[in-house]
Formats: C-alpha cells, sequence, structure tokens
C-alpha cells in the first residue's frame, strides 16, 4: 500500500490562468520509494479549513526525468484545486503518498509500436507522461495525441506540447480539437465519431496502433472506446482513466442483505477483526473503525481504495475502472463493495 510522506514543493509553475503545475522536493533516502511508471498518480493530503482533505492527482512528468510532477486545474467550487491555484508556495509542505494505478505505459525499446492517445482537458496529465516516455524510451515508435480542450488559452502544457512535437516531428502528432474557437488545423467541435475515424480511418491509417490511451470526461471516454470497438479493435489494447463520472452514482442495494458481515481488514501488516452492517461499503465501515485505509475520490472513479477480497464475497455499487480480469482475481473499489456473505477478508497489502 502507498505510504504518505511530507514533501517540500520545490517549484510551481502557472501552465493556464486556471491551473498550476507543482513539483516536489524529494530526498535522497525515497526517490526508490517515489519512483514510478507513466501514467501513475500520487495522492495528495493537507488539512484545509480544519478538514482533512485527499485529492489524487497523475503525474505529468517522465520516469526518466525523475522529477514527481503533477498539475492542478482549479474547478468550481473545488476546494483543494482552489487552494493549490491561490495559497499555495514554494516551500510549502504537503503530504504526498507513494505513486500508484494501473493506466499505466511500460515502454519496451525492441518493438516498434504506434501508439493513439485521446485527452480532454486535463487529461492530458497522464497521457502527457507516456507520451514522454514513448518518445524517450522507446526511438522507434510514433505516437499520436488527439486533444480537445475549449480554447488555446484553456490547453494545459500547449507550449511543452508544441516543443515536444519540434524535437519529435517524425515520431510526434497532434490533433488538436477546440470547441469554443476555430483555429488553424484544429478541428472545430468535441472529440467524437467523426474525431475518432479521422484518426484510426483517414489521417492516420497508414499506421497500425498497438496501442490506445484514453484520459478525460465519462462520456468522452465511451464514445472513443465505442467507435474503436466498432472497428474491432481488441480490447485489450484500449487503455482508460476517468477524472469525472459524467452522471452521479446510482446505489444499488440489489442482492445487498440487510445483515451483517464479520470483516477482516489486512493493512500494513495488521490485521483487523469487526462486524460491520452489509449496507455500508467496506471503506465506510474501516473508516469508521479508525482504520487508515488509503482512500481519495469515495465515488469509484480513482483506484486508491483498491483491495483483494482472499475469503468471501461483495458487490460493487459501481465499476469504472476494475477489468474483467480483475475482478475475478478478487480485486474490488473498498469505497464501492458491500459484503454479500456473513464473512469476508480484505486484504488492502495484496494489491
Amino acid at each position: 500500500m502507498s505510504k504518505f510522506h511530507s514533501l517540500k514543493i520545490k517549484n510551481l509553475e502557472r501552465i493556464t490562468e486556471e491551473s498550476i503545475a507543482i513539483s516536489f522536493d524529494i530526498p535522497e533516502h525515497l526517490k526508490t520509494d517515489f519512483a514510478f511508471k507513466s501514467g501513475q498518480y500520487i495522492t495528495l493530503k493537507t488539512i484545509i479549513n480544519g478538514n482533512e482533505i485527499r485529492r489524487d492527482y497523475s503525474l505529468c512528468s517522465s520516469p526518466k526525468s525523475g522529477e514527481i510532477k503533477v498539475a492542478v486545474k482549479e474547478v468550481e467550487d473545488g476546494t483543494f484545486s482552489a487552494y493549490a491555484n491561490k495559497q499555495l508556495k514554494i516551500g510549502d509542505v504537503l503530504d504526498v503518498a507513494t505513486p500508484k494505478g494501473h493506466f499505466v505505459f511500460e515502454p519496451n525499446d525492441s518493438k516498434t509500436k504506434h501508439i493513439a492517445a485521446f485527452a480532454a482537458g486535463s487529461g492530458i496529465t497522464p497521457v502527457l507522461s507516456i507520451i514522454k516516455c514513448a518518445l524517450e524510451e522507446e526511438v522507434k515508435s510514433n505516437v499520436v495525441l488527439v486533444y480537445g480542450n475549449k480554447k488555446t488559452k484553456d490547453t494545459m502544457f500547449l507550449d511543452e506540447l508544441l516543443q515536444l512535437q519540434h524535437q519529435y516531428s517524425d515520431r510526434f502528432a497532434i490533433q488538436f480539437v477546440f470547441s469554443q474557437t476555430q483555429e488553424d488545423d484544429a478541428i472545430f467541435g468535441r472529440i467524437e465519431k467523426s474525431t475518432v475515424n479521422l484518426v484510426v480511418k483517414n489521417k492516420y491509417k497508414h499506421l497500425d496502433i498497438d496501442a490506445f490511451y484514453l484520459c478525460g470526461p465519462e462520456g468522452m471516454i465511451n464514445t472513443v472506446k465505442g467507435v474503436l470497438e466498432e472497428h474491432n479493435v481488441n480490447k485489450d489494447t484500449i487503455h482508460y482513466e476517468l477524472f469525472k463520472a459524467s452522471k452521479p452514482t446510482v446505489i444499488s442495494t440489489e442482492g445487498v442483505a440487510s445483515g451483517n458481515t464479520k470483516v477482516t481488514i489486512i493493512l500494513d501488516d495488521e490485521t483487523t477483526d469487526f462486524e460491520m452492517p452489509q449496507k455500508q461499503t467496506i471503506l465506510e465501515a474501516a473508516l469508521d473503525k479508525d482504520i487508515d485505509a488509503p482512500y481519495s475520490c469515495q465515488g469509484g472513479i480513482c483506484s486508491s481504495c483498491i483491495a483483494r477480497i482472499t475469503e468471501g464475497e461483495a458487490k460493487m455499487r459501481q465499476n469504472n475502472i476494475l477489468t474483467d480480469g480483475e475482478l475475478a482475481e478478487g480485486l474490488i473499489l473498498t469505497c464501492q463493495a458491500q459484503p454479500t456473505t456473513e464473512k469476508i477478508t480484505v486484504d488492502y497489502d495484496d494489491v
């Protein structure tokens, strides 16, 4: 399980009017702990107005750089995002969990690959890390990015992406999409079916895409996935990560009993036993027992609370992350999982 470390802010960089990049100073003795794969994220924790706030942010740097860097876009009524954009200063200290996440790209320079990425808004952050890694560590691979925003001024990492395009002009292509302004060489509108077809069936049809990486709102991801599947793209080559669900969580109680379950929680090599109502999620019950279980969004979008069931069964309210294979291996999102058996053992360490 990822552990928190108090890290000092090394640098702050304004990248749009509403977003800021934060890099951290990593002490020498923690550099191994903070080694990461491109596409992974870190959890930031701090106290704001007397309340503990946790938020997940994808790393936008490349693993080769050794830099721990995230970007935070201020959102309406966002507690941490407003704090980060308006109050954080160089030298401030935040609690930072070590990197984790399954939305990853692992380079293999012995192969030539073609990669296509679709990102919208702040969904560019893990995708940028993946692009950098592919360009730096797979010297024969090609990358195509489709990147949607409202306007150029809202486009996170615009200058950095253009610099990468210039540096790797023979291997990296960008198709910008703007929904509120018309720009030269850009598509006007949103990332939709015709945008995906442009990449896979027209403009880049000469590339046999080996892997697709999607990050953005749920609607965009579902659209892109749907079109790719219509073209018989192997589902195993489509990787995605949500940063925002388009619909509120619908809590289903079907198949969940109204009794109690005896729970065993394994966390940081410690075992805790207690009884919980089956109407609660495992995470809710663990937090009620003052167990410091990992979590962030509590909405089934991030994977901070992931654990493995080694005994018993549970039903998840919703699942936007885990694959069928991972579910078959016993992995669950504890913020969504309600026990359905008299006994259940949940291991946070075995993931």
